[in-house]
């Protein structure tokens, strides 16, 4: 989705005059569009009198922004110790090489991003992959792989 300049201002007058409304104005603009578009950054920086710097200190320091658009299907695979031992990282370098990304990118059809969690705390079901909001426990490449693939053919539930 294009950002459109009369909604971004629309959402910056919702703030205006609140004291500490910049990162909820981000997560607004965020929830709208999937991430938070440069043009955006601008319009804020001009409207709100912040410098475009502040905001993008924001916006790099929250692991909750993201600066570009992402997946339709946004999987996490852990990282954590259990998930690592366990073949977590079996299972990220599998599916960068079967999507053809790394972490942190998203396919060129924009279906699919990939991204590398820390820990989610879900040890007992290591290794854990999270496909939108769903949690996988105790998977294997084959398990991740008939994921995608059910994914990917518009067959999953």
């Amino acid at each position: 989705m294009e950002p459109v300049v009369s909604d971004i201002k629309k959402m910056i007058r919702k703030y205006r005059d609140r004291k500490g409304a910049l990162i909820p104005l981000l997560q607004d603009i965020q929830s709208v569009y999937g991430y938070v578009p440069r043009g955006s950054v601008e319009l804020i920086s001009r409207e709100l009198s912040v410098y475009p710097v502040e905001i993008y200190g924001i916006l790099t320091f929250y692991s909750q922004f993201y600066l570009a658009p992402r997946g339709r299907h946004v999987i996490r695979v852990c990282q954590g110790t259990a998930c690592h031992v366990m073949g977590g990282k079996e299972i990220l370098d599998y599916l960068s090489d079967k999507l053809g990304i790394g972490e942190g990118e998203t396919t060129e059809d924009g279906v699919f991003s990939l991204e590398r969690v820390a820990c989610l705390g879900c040890c007992g079901m290591a290794p854990v992959v999270v496909i939108g909001s769903d949690f996988y426990g105790n998977c294997t490449i084959r398990k991740v792989e008939e994921l995608v693939d059910k994914l990917r053919s518009g067959k999953a539930g």
